[in-house]
């Protein structure tokens, strides 16, 4: 009677779990899949309803128009560039900061723990225009350089934080075991720590990627001929048709997706799964 009870108990929970996992999966999935019924669709699929579950009438003829519009190319190059610094400075400057915060004990550790975290209390709008001033006068201003700062600044905390999370979890013996054997502290973060870590460190990347990438408020503020693709299709599709509103959305989409795709046996190492 136990055994039967204990089978029924483990055939629900997994019933539950794979019934979470799947509406995870719908919750993530099908808005992507409407947007990209929106976009190849044309004016047909946007209004059609309801919404067929194959695709019929599918064409890449809008959303190629919507790539050749002016300025879509640039502003997909400057969101990538801008991206791109995000990430490498926030995992450069994020990274020593959390194996500071984690290996090391100093005075006021806790306070600048805090004080970290304290830097995104500050809204950005407060902040718009005194950056704005600076990055003229540092001739910042309406560059890819300057966006990919002000993002830097964004996602640095979270990168601090979440990296120093993933540091306590490597044991420091094995660091201890590899300056026994004649390696460096530089060395031996490299060599031991620094290969555990990657996962942690890839998810990080994701989450610096994404803030930049959806950032929009000062993409706008601090450029004007070189603006972002958020900051661009802010401007651009107010008064565009809904189904190159869409294929907006499915460009903005794409990368992250792209991304996260390109690092997701990291990311999956952290819960122990291999991807190959």
């Amino acid at each position: 009677m136990s055994a039967s009870r204990t089978a029924s108990f483990t055939g629900a929970r997994t019933l539950l779990f794979w019934s979470g996992i799947t509406v995870l999966c719908a919750w993530v999935l099908v808005p992507i899949y409407l947007v990209a019924l929106g976009a190849l669709g044309g004016k047909t699929g946007v209004y059609k309803w309801p919404k067929s579950i194959l695709p019929t009438n599918v064409s890449i003829d809008p959303f190629l128009l919507f790539l050749k519009t002016e300025g879509v190319a640039t502003a997909f190059l400057n969101s990538l560039g801008a991206a791109a610094i995000t990430v490498a400075l926030s995992i450069l400057i994020g990274a020593p900061a959390g194996y500071a915060l984690a290996r090391y004990q100093f005075r006021g550790k806790d306070s600048f723990r805090l004080l970290v975290l304290l830097t995104r209390a500050f809204p950005l709008a407060i902040l718009a225009l005194p950056l704005t001033v600076s990055f003229i006068r540092m001739g910042l201003y309406d560059t890819v350089v300057g966006v990919g700062l002000v993002h830097t600044v964004l996602a640095l905390p979270f990168a601090a934080l979440v990296t120093q999370g993933i540091f306590m979890g490597v044991p420091r013996e094995l660091e201890e075991a590899a300056w026994v054997f004649g390696c460096s502290r530089i060395e031996a973060f490299f060599r031991i720590v620094a290969p555990i870590a990657l996962p942690g460190l890839a998810a990080t990347a994701v989450f610096a990627f994404v803030i930049s990438w959806n950032e929009v408020f000062a993409a706008s503020v601090l450029t004007v001929r070189n603006r972002t693709l958020t900051a661009y299709l802010l401007t651009v599709l107010a008064e565009s048709p809904l189904h190159y509103r869409f294929a907006g959305g499915l460009l903005l989409i794409l990368p992250s997706v792209v991304f996260i795709f390109a690092v997701r046996r990291y990311l999956f190492a952290i819960w122990g799964i291999s991807s190959k």
